[in-house]
């Protein structure tokens, strides 16, 4: 059976483990999506690999009524789930796609020893955007950010005009305006945004890890995307060039695909 529940604290921690081998791979998923998105790997890492793929804070199956999670508590929930499999695995790889490579880059960012390579497809994290620093990190940010999810007409004046404008991407105007245009998923917006924003990479620190590590990343992007684009791996692969490959592909956003399977393991 390949789902799995934790009681952590107050909380129930959702799961999928797949796969036998001696090597341990965890799995983050992008934003609104759910672990079960990894199941394909199975398939062709099944062999080499144990997976364990979490669902995130008001994602999936899982039913979050902490504080905001941070580095240091997941950390303590994978240890609590690899005790009460008996794994004892060492030297975790790590795969993070979208919303879920800032996470995989906080746990090396925290816990760098445990970690022998880092996959990132499509990673957020890279890159601060402000207008999410203003409405995640701020009180009065957070404060704006929730009156606007209530209260959206301003938000959709601006983003409306700016499109007519030419001044923000129609691609980037349909994926914010499918995300803004539903209460249900105004809500689930901010809870999400809020709830994940204590995960704040330092790049710096991180990259001082690799180097000194000299631990493996891969960063696979797709040449169409428009909602993370490959500029972002690029300048963070500077300095860190022996240890760090970037890919690109003829695709979009949604790299997560078996299709894609020969470049996200190599």
């Amino acid at each position: 059976m390949h789902n799995h529940t934790l009681i952590f604290r107050e909380s129930r921690i959702h799961y999928y483990r797949w796969g036998r081998g001696p090597q341990l791979l965890l799995c983050f998923h992008g934003y609104g999506e759910s672990a079960a998105g990894f199941a394909f790997l199975e398939e062709f890492m099944g062999d080499a690999f144990t997976i364990l793929a979490i669902d995130l804070p008001y994602h999936g199956q899982t039913d979050w009524k902490e504080a905001p999670l941070t580095a240091a508590t997941l950390l303590a929930i994978i240890d609590e789930i690899l005790t009460g499999t008996h794994t004892q695995k060492k030297d975790w790889w790590l795969m993070g796609y979208s919303m879920g490579g800032r996470i995989a880059l906080s746990l090396l960012e925290q816990a760098p020893e445990r970690i022998a390579r880092l996959i990132l497809l499509a990673p957020d994290g890279l890159v601060v955007n402000p207008w999410y620093w203003l409405a995640t990190q701020t009180n009065p940010g957070r404060r704006l950010f929730k009156w606007t999810m209530y209260h959206p007409g301003w938000f959709f004046f601006i983003l409306r005009t700016g499109n007519k404008l030419g001044l923000v991407n129609p691609s980037v105007y349909k994926f914010v305006a499918n995300y803004v245009d539903n209460r249900k998923i105004r809500e689930e917006l901010y809870t999400r945004w809020t709830g994940l924003r204590l995960f704040k990479p330092r790049l710096a620190a991180i990259k001082d890890s690799i180097r000194r590590r000299q631990l493996p990343v891969q960063l696979l992007y797709g040449r169409f995307d428009r909602i993370i684009r490959v500029e972002r791996g690029e300048q963070f692969r500077k300095g860190i060039e022996p240890w760090c490959e970037l890919t690109v592909i003829p695709a979009g956003h949604q790299l997560l695909k078996k299709d894609h399977m020969q470049y996200i393991y190599r």
